[in-house]
Parts: structure tokens; C-alpha cells; sequence
């Protein structure tokens, strides 16, 4: 038997919200005072059962305001955080109710494998939390928390206010030569949305790339570089007026005071203590030998791109230029271009592709619920089943528009467990920012687009075929975080394979499947910069890391140092001065990613590793892909990932296949 339950987005009124969270929170803390004295067998199962009508509230709120995002909703999202961060501050330091949970775990009370592992991180998550704290130190611990909660949603406001704070009016078509007409059809319906003639470039990414991209105009490039590269700090054309520089140095303080307080050296140690990583140095060595390894291809990538550039009459080649020339130099070496690839990416063909392709692997088939309740007219809702029966529920929304956070994520409503003999079933929600249809055209995706959505949902199909039955740890909840982006890593390589791409493409006017000349170009350009996109990547992780495994800075100037240093290191070529990407990396200061972004390496040299196997095997074997399901994909957090993978690799990772994977390995030996 199963129990679906769907988010009730339009029984929201945001003037009760916070009334409304308040009761819920009181009922929580009525309970959790019984569950100080209760019987220990009831333990986990209630609070289980608090822990799912807290997030099931709260994720619809919080989906909101990343989706439909409105000063209304900011205000309240901004009301009730705290009481969150407070409520769950009290949970974590109620002593009584973890020495229950210690004495649940030492006694002779049978519990399940999965049981038992949601109750391991019970135990570590209430010592992150403080629970042995006393007195002032207690309180402070409190009060830092709260005050964190609050600044990564200061910070996130602000860096989405300063994104949608800024736009190019353009009105004389020869400023945007070279811009493919399907972004001047975009920035054409920007102009009229704003009662504007001619066009409107935004900073959304969907409208910014493009111009780098493509537009000859150099001043151009440069204009949109310098306000997209400054969003939310005292640099650019708007200087100050979202400046996250404070913001960044509280956080990075309060973090610091948060590590010492629990007694480790640094934050970078208490964010790693849930990880696969052993240290911070360990993972810092990781980067570096991967650094090692790419920076020769890295360099000589740039050196050719400078020629490449100075032949065509740009001989000081700056950071604007660089996606330009290089798109030019795909073009030129490839005959393919993103922009050739698009009419045959279709929005909607490359998400029934995706079905089909998840289908065949995993066994399961997807239903269209027209009839739910949604928050936009783009979202959909779609049931995955398997055998006919229903296994848990997607909701997308993938096109970007005003008051949406930029990016692409996924998020869950609720996870599975087991209710009264029933599964609950999991719900996800996949959130992307691909350039909307226009008037004329539908929308249409780059193969960069197309991979996006794969990753995305690879996060998806993780959370929602688990087979686990502990809400702690099933789909994603309870995986740690550096073993997180492997399903997402590894189902992007599907992007790539001669037999899947027809199946997830067709040219929106023809119909026609990406013709075999066209495919074997795309092939050959996938590995196109791969060194200078892996040190890129190695930088944001080296930075991350470093940040917060040292002394916390005084002032935004020793963050700016610091990055600094570490683009001398690993970068290969310089950015200006006034470049000041560390005020908008969300990942970090506003996500779940501090200390943590290393985890994308991470997770690709286990995905690279997991899908060398499906390489050897058959990518579209059905037999493989119910393997990778039966030992990783459907185990969520309920084992360690590292058995996990031995489980189904046979082996420890290796370096070896994410190298030849990037076409690094002939340049490593």
C-alpha cells in the first residue's frame, strides 16, 4: 500500500503563515516534552512523524520563495526562519531527549539496519548541535545559529535584488551583431514586458550568456561582464547597493566562533564531520593532485585561445573575451556551435527523452497529473510508475522569469516512510532557469541546458527510488554530502551517448533526430576546454575549503586576498580587479555547501568511476541500471556511501576514469 500526498499550494495565504508555523512548532514541542519520558521503542517513529509535518510546511513556503519569490513572501519567509533555526536549536540541545536517543541506541531493542544507521546520525547531529553544551556557551551557540540562518537569507535576497537590479536597454539592432536571433527574440519580449522599444538584457543567465557568447560588440561583453561579475558588492555600476562584503565576513566569523565552541580547529572540521572526507587537508591534497594534473592541459588551452584570439585581431585577451573566442574557436574547429545545436534541443523533447531514457534504465514509466495544484503555468507534475503502481511524484519548472532565483536545484516536499503500513511516497521538485519560449519559438536548449536537466534530475531519482522506509535516511536525506552528487554527476553522461541523443532530440520545426554529422561534431567538442573548466571548478573548491579551514577574516579585503592566492595557484589566466565573484557564490555563503563544494569533484571521480562500468556493460542495459538501483541509487542514506559504491563498482574509486573521462589522462601520464 502507498500514501501520496501532494503540496497544497494554493491553500497558502502568506498573512497566516507565520500563525500557522507557531502552532505547528508548539504541537512539536508538546510532543517532543512527552517524548522525554516515553517508551523507547516509540522513539524514532515520533519524531520521525514531527520531522515530516514540519518539513512538508515549511518546503512549500521555502519552494515559493525560490520560485515565485514577491516582497510579501520575503517578509514572511524572513519572519518565520528564526523561529526554525529556534525550534530546531531546541531539539538539538534538549539533553533529555538525547539521552533517550543514547539509551535507545544501548539497549537490546531490535532495530532495523536503516533504523539503526538514522540513529547513529541522530547521535552525531545533536553533538553538532550543541547538546553538551552549558550555560553561556549554550546561549551563544543558540544566538550564532540564529543570527546564520538570518544572513544567508540576507545574503541570498540580496544577490537575487542585485541581479534583477540591473538591466541593458538596447535600442539600435547593430549594438547586438552576432547575437543569435532566438536571444534577440527573448530580449525583445524583455523590452515590451518593460514598455521599452527595442530590446532589454538582463543578468539571468539565459539572457547574459548569450552576449558573452556571441555579441561582437567588445564594450558590450564588458559592460555586461563588470555588472554581472560584481552583483551584490562595492564594485560595478552598482556599487553598494546590495553589498554582501559584510555579510560574508559575519558569516565567516560566526562560523569560526561556532567551530570553537563545539571544540574542533576550524568550521572546515565541523562541516566535514557528516563527510566521507577524513580532514581538511586530505581534501585539500585531493584538489591539488587534480590541479596537478589538469593545469598543463589548462595552459596550453589558454595558449591556444590567445592565439586563436590575437589572429582575429584581439591581441590582450581579457575575461570577456573568453567565452567569445572560445565559442568562436569550437565553432571553427567542431563546424558546431551551441547555438546550431539548439533548434534540435526542444524543451519539452529533451524532458519526454529524459522519461524514456530514466524509463528504460530504471524500470519506471511517468504520468502527467494534469489536474494538480501548481504554482506557475510553466511548472508541470508528473507520477513515477513502476509496474503500474505509483512510486513518487516530480514537479518541474524549468523556464527563468522575474522573482525567480537563478540557478538550477532540486529540493523534496516530503521523503518516503512507512505511515500506519503504508509507504509514503516521495515528492521532488526540479527547478532549472533555461531560456523561456518566446513569442515565436518555443524554448530551446543548449546541450549545456540539456545536461543541467539531466544532473538535476539524476538528484530527483535519487530521493525518489529509494526503497528505504526511515525518513532519516531515505532518498536523500541522511546521504553525506560529498556522496550526494553522484547520481546527479553520473546521469549527465546519458547527455553524451551516440544511442541516447535521438532519443532526447528532434528539431522543433522538422521533427527531425540531431542529424549523424551534426552528433559526431557534438562528440568531438566534449571534451572542448575541459582543463580550463576543471581548474575552474578546482579554484571555487580550493577557495571554499581554505576560507574556512583557516582564521576567519576581519575584513572583505582578506577574502578578496585569499582568492587571490588561490587563483595564483590553480587559474590560468587573470580576472580584473574589480571581479568580485566570492560576493554571489551562494553555493557557500547561502547554500549547503560551505567547506563542502569540494563534493562535485568528489562525487565525479565516483560517478565517472560508476559509469565506466554501465561504459563497459551497456549505457542503456537494463539489467545494470536495476543493479545501480538495487545497490546505491534506491539505499539513500541508510549505508556508507563508500560501501556503497564498493557494493556496486567491486572496487574502491579511482582517479583514472574521470580523467580519461575529461580527456586529461594522455596529458596526466
Amino acid at each position: 500500500m502507498s500514501l501520496c500526498v501532494l503540496p497544497d499550494f494554493a491553500g497558502v495565504e502568506l498573512d497566516k503563515v507565520p500563525a500557522q508555523l507557531d502552532s505547528l512548532l508548539d504541537e512539536a514541542r508538546a510532543e517532543i516534552a512527552k517524548l522525554e519520558t516515553a517508551d523507547l521503542e516509540q522513539l524514532l517513529g515520533r519524531l520521525e512523524a514531527l520531522d515530516d509535518r514540519i518539513d512538508k510546511f515549511w518546503s512549500v513556503i521555502s519552494h515559493l520563495n525560490g520560485v515565485m519569490n514577491s516582497p510579501e513572501l520575503r517578509e514572511v519567509y524572513a519572519e518565520c526562519q528564526p523561529k526554525l533555526t529556534a525550534y530546531g536549536n531546541e531539539v538539538g540541545q534538549n539533553r533529555a531527549l538525547y539521552d533517550q536517543a543514547e539509551a535507545l541506541a544501548s539497549s537490546d531493542i531490535k532495530l532495523s539496519p536503516e533504523q539503526r544507521t538514522g540513529l547513529e546520525h541522530l547521535l552525531r547531529d545533536f553533538r553538532l548541535a550543541g547538546v553538551a553544551l552549558e550555560g553561556e556557551a549554550k546561549e551563544r551557540f543558540k544566538a550564532i545559529r540564529l543570527r546564520l540562518s538570518e544572513l544567508s537569507t540576507t545574503f541570498q535576497n540580496q544577490v537575487l535584488d542585485a541581479t534583477q537590479g540591473w538591466f541593458k536597454h538596447v535600442t539600435d539592432a547593430a549594438e547586438l551583431a552576432g547575437v543569435p536571433e532566438s536571444a534577440l527574440e527573448g530580449y525583445a519580449d524583455a523590452a515590451k514586458a518593460k514598455e521599452l522599444d527595442g530590446y532589454v538584457i538582463s543578468l539571468d543567465v539565459p539572457a547574459y550568456l548569450p552576449v558573452m557568447q556571441y555579441a561582437e560588440n567588445r564594450e558590450l561583453r564588458r559592460e555586461l561582464y563588470e555588472a554581472y561579475g560584481t552583483r551584490a558588492s562595492d564594485q560595478g555600476p552598482k556599487a553598494g547597493e546590495w553589498d554582501n562584503s559584510a555579510v560574508m565576513v559575519e558569516i565567516l566569523q560566526l562560523r569560526a566562533e561556532l567551530a570553537q565552541i563545539l571544540g574542533y580547529a576550524n568550521y572546515a572540521e565541523v562541516s566535514l564531520a557528516p563527510k566521507m572526507a577524513e580532514s581538511p587537508q586530505r581534501v585539500m591534497d585531493f584538489l591539488r593532485e587534480l590541479a596537478e594534473k589538469s593545469l598543463p592541459r589548462a595552459r596550453a588551452e589558454f595558449d591556444e585561445l590567445k592565439a586563436f584570439a590575437a589572429n582575429k585581431g584581439c591581441s590582450d585577451l581579457q575575461a570577456w573575451d573568453v567565452p567569445f573566442y572560445s565559442e568562436h574557436l569550437r565553432t571553427e574547429r567542431y563546424a558546431i556551435s551551441q547555438e546550431e545545436l539548439k533548434p534540435y534541443f526542444p524543451a519539452e523533447t529533451v524532458q519526454e527523452g529524459l522519461f524514456k531514457v530514466t524509463g528504460q534504465l530504471f524500470g519506471i514509466t511517468y504520468e502527467r497529473d494534469e489536474s494538480a495544484d501548481l504554482w506557475h503555468e510553466d511548472a508541470r507534475c508528473y507520477h513515477l510508475l513502476r509496474d503500474g503502481e505509483p512510486v513518487a511524484t516530480v514537479y518541474t519548472d524549468l523556464f527563468a522569469r522575474a522573482n525567480k532565483r537563478g540557478g538550477a536545484w532540486m529540493a523534496n516536499f516530503c521523503g518516503r516512510r512507512e505511515v500506519n503500513g503504508e509507504n509514503q511516497l516521495p515528492v521532488a521538485f526540479v527547478t532549472c532557469n533555461f531560456t523561456p519560449p518566446t513569442s515565436k519559438r518555443p524554448s530551446l536548449l543548449t546541450h549545456s541546458d540539456v545536461t543541467t536537466l539531466f544532473h538535476e534530475f539524476g538528484h530527483a531519482l535519487h530521493h525518489m527510488l529509494t526503497q528505504v522506509n526511515v525518513l532519516a535516511v531515505s532518498g536523500i536525506n541522511g546521504v553525506a554530502w560529498d556522496a550526494v552528487e553522484l547520481p546527479s554527476q553520473l546521469l549527465e553522461n546519458w547527455c553524451w551517448q551516440p544511442e541516447v541523443i535521438p532519443m532526447i532530440s528532434a528539431h522543433y520545426e522538422t521533427g527531425q533526430p540531431l542529424p549523424e554529422d551534426m552528433l559526431q561534431k557534438l562528440l568531438a567538442a566534449k571534451n572542448f576546454q575541459s582543463g580550463l573548466q576543471m581548474v575552474r571548478q578546482l579554484e571555487f573548491a580550493l577557495f571554499d575549503m581554505q576560507l574556512h579551514a583557516r582564521p576567519a577574516p576581519q575584513t572583505a579585503d582578506e577574502i578578496q586576498t585569499l582568492l587571490d592566492s588561490v587563483r595564483s595557484e590553480v587559474a590560468v589566466y587573470p580576472v580584473p580587479a574589480f571581479n568580485r565573484f566570492q560576493h554571489g557564490f551562494s553555493h557557500i555563503f547561502a547554500g549547503g555547501y560551505a567547506a563542502g563544494y569540494y563534493s562535485y569533484k568528489w562525487a565525479e571521480l565516483l560517478s565517472a568511476d560508476v559509469f565506466s562500468r554501465f561504459a563497459e556493460e551497456g549505457v542503456m542495459s537494463r539489467e545494470l541500471g536495476q543493479e545501480f538501483v538495487d545497490k546505491l541509487l534506491s539505499r539513500g542514506g541508510s549505508a556508507d556511501p563508500m560501501q556503497l559504491f564498493r557494493d556496486f563498482r567491486g572496487r574502491d574509486p579511482q582517479l583514472e576514469p574521470l580523467l580519461r573521462d575529461a580527456g586529461i589522462l594522455e596529458d596526466a601520464a
